[in-house]
C-alpha cells in the first residue's frame, strides 16, 4: 500500500475517532469519567489489565515491538498505553468507546485490527477500572493533559 494512502486511512480514523469522543455518554447522560485517583477501581483495573490486555499491549504498557509499522497482514502491532504512546492523547470518552466497541466501528471501511471490541465481555465499570488502571501509570504532566484534553472536549459537546 502506498504511504499516501495509510496516512490518508490514519487520518481518516482520527477524524472519525474525534467525533466518537464526545458521543459516549453513561447510562445517566453524564460523560463518561475514568478516575485515576480511585483505589478500589485500580486495583480492578490492574487485574483485568494483565488478563485482558497484558498479551497485547504489554505487562507494563509497553505495547508490540514496531508499533508504527504495518504488518505485512495490514494490521497495525498493539501501541504502548504508557506515556510514550499516543493513548493519552485521547479524550475519556473516547477511549471508553475504543475499548467498548474496538476500534473497527470507527475507523475507514476495510480498516483492519487485531483489538477486539469488550462490550459483552467487560462491563463498562470494568472497562473504566481498566483505563483508570491505565492512566495511573502515566506521569503526573501526561495525566494533567489528557485530563485537560477531556475537558475540552465535554465542553466542546455541551456535556
Amino acid at each position: 500500500m502506498a504511504p499516501w494512502i495509510r496516512l490518508g486511512a490514519g487520518a481518516a480514523l482520527v477524524v472519525a475517532l474525534a467525533g466518537v469522543g464526545w458521543a459516549v455518554l453513561r447510562g445517566d447522560g453524564r460523560p463518561v469519567a475514568i478516575d485515576p485517583g480511585d483505589s478500589a477501581l485500580l486495583a480492578l483495573g490492574r487485574e483485568i489489565y494483565a488478563r485482558e490486555c497484558a498479551s497485547c499491549h504489554g505487562r507494563d504498557l509497553e505495547g508490540q515491538a514496531n508499533w508504527r509499522v504495518r504488518r505485512p497482514d495490514g494490521r497495525l502491532p498493539a501501541p504502548p498505553h504508557d506515556a510514550t504512546g499516543h493513548t493519552w492523547h485521547h479524550p475519556d470518552q473516547q477511549l471508553f468507546a475504543m475499548t467498548r466497541d474496538g476500534i473497527a466501528p470507527f475507523a475507514p471501511p476495510g480498516y483492519r485490527t487485531d483489538m477486539p471490541a469488550y462490550a459483552g465481555r467487560l462491563t463498562d465499570h470494568e472497562i473504566r477500572a481498566v483505563l483508570a488502571y491505565i492512566k495511573s501509570r502515566w506521569p503526573e504532566e501526561i495525566q494533567a493533559r489528557q485530563a485537560e484534553i477531556t475537558r475540552r472536549s465535554r465542553d466542546s459537546s455541551g456535556k
